[in-house]
């Protein structure tokens, strides 16, 4: 599935099952929400906390899921594609990082 496909897909669910969207600002709070249960799952799972017994079951891929819903969900509400945003963001990227990492006395 391509990024523009899964902006489609999420606009139909949200205007058939989901009924409408959730306001932006109530999003952006789901948005805070679902990245915190990343953070969650990866600080125990490769932190040094350890799993509460109702953490057990939680699946980080599913969890990743919600963040990219939601991320899906305020960019059709804000008119952004995604696609046309990430090929910019890598310009962006390769232009300003094009030696950064590489010259990194930290990563090497």
């Amino acid at each position: 599935m391509t990024i523009k496909e899964a902006q489609e897909r999420v606009d139909a669910w949200i205007n058939t099952t989901g009924v409408r969207y959730f306001s932006e600002l109530t999003n952006m709070a789901i948005l805070t929400e679902e990245v915190g249960e990343v953070a969650r799952i990866i600080s125990r799972q490769y932190g040094d906390q350890s799993f509460k017994e109702s953490d057990k079951n939680k699946d980080l891929a599913d969890e990743l899921a919600d963040v990219l819903w939601v991320v899906l969900c305020l960019s059709n509400q804000t008119g952004i594609d995604l696609t046309t945003a990430l090929e910019k963001n890598f310009d962006k990227k390769n232009i300003r990082d094009a030696n950064r990492h590489r010259d990194n006395e930290k990563l090497k």
